[in-house]
C-alpha cells in the first residue's frame, strides 16, 4: 500500500506539472493570438484604402464584395459603414468611381486611380522594408 500511494503521489505531482505547463503554453498562446489578430485588424483597417484600391485593378467590386473579400482573404468582418467610408474618401479624392449597376453601387478605378495603384505595386519593396525597420531590433 506504501508503495502504491507513493506511486500515485508521484502521478498525481506529474499530472499536476504537466497540467500547469499545457495551461501556461495555452495561456501564452491565447495571448500570442490575441496580440496578432489585434496587429492584422489594425494593419487592415490602416492599409484598407490600398487593399481596395489593389483589388480594383482585377475588376469593379460593391461595397458588400469588399466586405466579402476582406473577411475571406484576411479573416475579418467590416461594418459596411468602414468599407464605405473607404470607397467614398476614394472617390472623393478621384481615385475610384461609383455607377450604379442593377441595384447596386459598383466601384472602379479612375485613370488615377490606376497609376495610383501602379505606383504603390512599384514601391511595395520600400513598404515592406518600413515594416521591417519597424520590427528590426538593434
Amino acid at each position: 500500500f506504501v508503495i502504491s500511494s507513493k506511486l500515485r503521489y508521484k502521478e498525481d505531482r506529474n499530472t499536476k506539472t504537466i497540467c500547469s505547463y499545457l495551461l501556461e503554453l495555452y495561456s501564452v498562446a491565447s495571448l500570442e493570438s490575441e496580440v496578432l489578430n489585434e496587429m492584422n485588424k489594425k494593419i487592415v483597417q490602416n492599409f484598407l484604402g490600398m487593399i481596395i484600391l489593389m483589388e480594383l485593378r482585377k475588376g469593379p467590386l460593391s461595397g458588400y464584395d469588399v466586405i466579402s473579400l476582406i473577411h475571406k482573404k484576411f479573416h475579418m468582418l467590416l461594418s459596411s459603414g468602414t468599407v464605405y467610408s473607404y470607397l467614398y474618401a476614394l472617390e472623393r479624392d478621384g481615385l475610384v468611381i461609383g455607377q450604379h449597376k442593377r441595384r447596386k453601387r459598383v466601384f472602379m478605378l479612375t485613370e488615377r486611380g490606376k497609376e495610383t495603384a501602379v505606383t504603390l505595386l512599384n514601391s511595395k519593396d520600400k513598404i515592406l522594408e518600413f515594416i521591417v525597420d519597424v520590427f528590426a531590433s538593434e
